[in-house]
């Protein structure tokens, strides 16, 4: 017994299906075949250039299929796949592959200038792999990936691969320094299987060819998935549903834009009949709603039939409108994080609207409070989100925070990200904050989540942030950021008393400082230190 490899899956998927598609972004088509050969070739450099078994991979991209490919790459010859933020400055860069131990770095030649700054300080990188956007020339001191990927080269190494070869997906939260959290291919895979179009019987060994044919022949009641990924793959909801699609013989198809476009994206839906589209809550999902609405007649987005969310606020409004321009829509707004992933769920359709943050546990999870004990429905009791079984094995090398997250309660294995949550009397889970942002206002604790989404149901209101301001009397005072919905900015106090309509009266803002943008990551994330920062001098600076 190896356990599951996704470069196993993958190789089944080509050898079965090898003229399906599997990559698409502008005018380009990868199909299966080309898919599974570029990724062998690909791996066979990785090899060439002295990487061992586990070596780390980091993939410094936009969305294109090369990020893929390299992932693919990364798994067959048994090695590591890093995902980069592309929008980190030259010191996170450093701190990220440096901590990561990074022996290669495949990268988009508009970042040449940037990597040439800071190649000196990274003297674990073994390979530079440059990767044609039109940008720039592959510099002197980098191979190009193309003649890597086109090389046709055979993988011959002294190792195999196995179900605990891993993937690391760093994640920045809101605070601190990013941290790559570590997942056994395995766990991953048997945990994205369970919501898969192909679902295969885990309990079989993943490296045997004949039943990865097998499994893939079976009939099935749709058409293979065409995935839409809205979000960057350096993101978890992005890589983590085109691995999932792909398992399964699908697609994954890729707008060129590099920036959210909301007309781009339902442009693809109809020349591509995509199937899926994941999204990060109402960040994407409004911006689509507008285009909708505003040319109702445009787009035919008939054959999209699902859209998956997660990690930042998804309204019930949003979720309606979109129901109303597609009736066949299912909307699976997801609880999790790469530490966790489904820890619950909210499925809305036509006819099954689910509130605003409104979400069912799944069935590995559990609200606990710091004693260990689960929250009990109705009870008004505060505790972490909690999901047992498969998850990731730590934090690279950092053996405390890992023992902070991942705990043994009663005999078994729990990640407890620090997901802030109170269970409602009929049992759904009201989500409050990470507790890292948590505000302590004269004694009271404010999760900024949950006044966030009070705000952001405003109609002048296209996006907040809720930040604790330092205050003499309170220790901290709750702060609004606002992002209007229009040129004119909205009333402070109209806003004030929205929230005091919603939530108890010490959770509502006493400051409102409206500002152009919230300035979220392609990720839907936010800099709460930043932001902190800025409300701090506005707060100050009208005494």
């Amino acid at each position: 017994m190896t356990g599951w490899n996704f470069a196993d899956v993958w190789a089944a998927v080509a050898e079965v299906f090898p003229d399906r598609p599997a990559l698409a972004q502008g005018g380009r088509r990868v199909g299966w075949a080309a898919f599974d050969d570029r990724a062998t070739s690909l791996a066979a450099g990785l090899v060439a250039h002295g990487l061992g078994r586990q070596a780390k991979v980091a993939q410094y991209l936009y969305n294109c299929p090369e990020y893929l490919e390299s992932v693919n790459a990364a798994f067959k010859c048994a090695m590591v796949p890093v995902n980069t933020n592309y929008r980190y400055t030259e010191n996170e860069l450093v701190y990220l592959w440096d901590n990561a131990d990074a022996e290669a770095v495949v990268f988009h030649g508009t970042f040449v200038e940037r990597i040439e700054s800071i190649r000196s300080q990274l003297p674990k990188v073994k390979l530079w792999c440059w990767v044609d956007d039109g940008t720039s020339g592959c510099p002197g001191w980098a191979v190009g990936y193309e003649e890597m990927a086109a090389a046709g080269e055979a993988l011959t190494t002294r190792w195999t691969r196995s179900g605990d070869d891993l993937l690391f997906i760093y994640t920045g939260g809101t605070t601190g320094m990013p941290k790559g959290v570590m997942w056994r291919q395995d766990d991953l895979f048997a945990t994205l299987n369970r919501t898969a179009e192909v679902r295969y019987t885990t309990e079989a060994d993943g490296s045997d060819p004949a039943m990865l044919r097998a499994t893939l022949r079976k009939p099935r009641k749709y058409l293979p998935g065409r995935l839409l990924p809205g979000p960057p793959l350096m993101h978890g909801t992005g890589l983590f549903t085109a691995m999932s699609v792909l398992a399964s013989g699908g697609s994954v198809v890729m707008p060129r834009s590099r920036h959210l476009d909301a007309e781009e994206m339902l442009d693809l839906i109809q020349a591509e009949h995509i199937t899926q589209m994941s999204i990060v809550g109402d960040a994407f999902a409004k911006p689509i709603l507008a285009a909708l609405d505003a040319q109702p007649a445009r787009w035919d987005i008939s054959s999209l039939w699902l859209i998956m969310s997660s990690g930042v606020m998804w309204s019930a409004e949003v979720k309606s409108g979109l129901l109303k321009h597609n009736p066949n829509l299912t909307l699976v707004d997801t609880l999790g994080s790469s530490e966790a992933l489904g820890m619950a769920t909210s499925t809305s359709r036509v006819g099954r609207a689910i509130e605003t943050a409104g979400f069912e546990l799944g069935a590995d999870t559990k609200v606990i409070t710091e004693a260990g004990d689960e929250v009990r429905p109705g009870s008004g009791e505060t505790g972490r989100l909690a999901v047992r079984g498969r998850g990731p094995i730590g934090y690279y090398k950092d053996p405390d925070k890992s023992a902070a997250t991942f705990l043994m309660l009663n005999g078994e294995r729990w990640s407890v990200p620090g997901d802030f949550a109170t269970v409602r009397a009929d049992g759904s889970v009201q989500l409050l904050g990470r507790g890292s942002v948590c505000i302590n206002t004269g004694g009271e604790k404010v999760y900024p989540e949950e006044v966030e989404e009070a705000l952001k149901l405003h109609p002048e209101v296209a996006d907040a942030v809720v930040v604790g301001v330092p205050d003499e009397r309170f220790g901290e005072t709750v702060t609004a950021l606002v992002q209007p919905a229009r040129p004119e900015a909205p009333d402070a106090e109209e806003l004030i008393a929205w929230v005091k309509a919603r939530l108890a009266g010490y959770k509502a803002p006493r400051h409102v400082v409206v500002v152009e943008t919230i300035g979220r990551s392609p990720a839907g994330k936010v800099d709460y230190r930043r932001l902190r920062e800025h409300a701090t001098g506005v707060v100050k600076s009208r005494g």
